[in-house]
Formats: C-alpha cells, sequence, structure tokens
C-alpha cells in the first residue's frame, strides 16, 4: 500500500487491518515498544469490526453500487468503517439526507450495507432480533 498524496488519502479499517497485520509479521526495531503496544491495541480492537469480515472485493462491490446516490466520498468512507444498520445511523452518517434521498432509496442504501460490508452472523442476528 502507497500512499501517493498524504492530503487525499482515506483508509478504511480494513486496509489499517491489513497494514497492521503486515507490520505485526515484519521484524521490529527494538527501541519502538509504544509504537507496538499501539499498534497490538488498534489490531485488538479493528478484530472486533466488521472489517475482520470485509474484503477489499465486496468494498468495491460496495462503492459501485453506491455510486448513483451521489454520496461523498467521506460518507461512504464512514459506511465502510462503521455499517449503517438502521435509517438513524444511516441519518447520522448522511449530511442533509431528507434533501437528498428518498425513503427507499436509504432502504436501498442499508440493504446495500448489510449486503456487502456486515459479517454473516451479525447480519443473521440482526434479522433474528427484529422479528
Amino acid at each position: 500500500m502507497e500512499i501517493e498524496s498524504a492530503s487525499s488519502a482515506l483508509l478504511s479499517n480494513l486496509e489499517v487491518l491489513e497494514a497492521l497485520k503486515q507490520y505485526k509479521s515484519a521484524k521490529k526495531s527494538p527501541g519502538l515498544r509504544n509504537l507496538a503496544t499501539i499498534s497490538y491495541e488498534t489490531l485488538q480492537y479493528l478484530e472486533n469490526t466488521p472489517a475482520k469480515t470485509q474484503t477489499t472485493e465486496s468494498i468495491i462491490e460496495f462503492i459501485k453500487a453506491t455510486k448513483i446516490y451521489n454520496l461523498t466520498k467521506y460518507e461512504i468512507m464512514w459506511m465502510i468503517n462503521d455499517p449503517p444498520t438502521s435509517a438513524l445511523q444511516l441519518t447520522l452518517l448522511i449530511e442533509d439526507i431528507d434533501d437528498r434521498l428518498t425513503d427507499d432509496q436509504t432502504n436501498e442504501i442499508l440493504q446495500l450495507s448489510q449486503t456487502y460490508l456486515l459479517p454473516l452472523e451479525a447480519s443473521t442476528e440482526e434479522t433474528t432480533a427484529s422479528q
């Protein structure tokens, strides 16, 4: 992974998780104990997020599927990192959602989030809980 321009780089939790796994497997300098601790704690956190089960392909498919809604790159990244599971959560992620999207479009985005971004067991648990 290479950052071409630091001012325009957005990383998903999946990309950070993969970079930290690479760092963990690389030889470490003995003077970087604090960095190792921060990396370990961040890795532990990300292992308990949807990033653990997401794939690059699923993220690409989600981005392609949401292009028709004219969302900003920041809104899409927020959805990738914290996939919305309710209309309320989506309302918090998308600025002026009432002016930009219809209720049907909101539901479509929630369905895309469940299809591409959420782990299968979390989607099943939510479906069971809502019944």
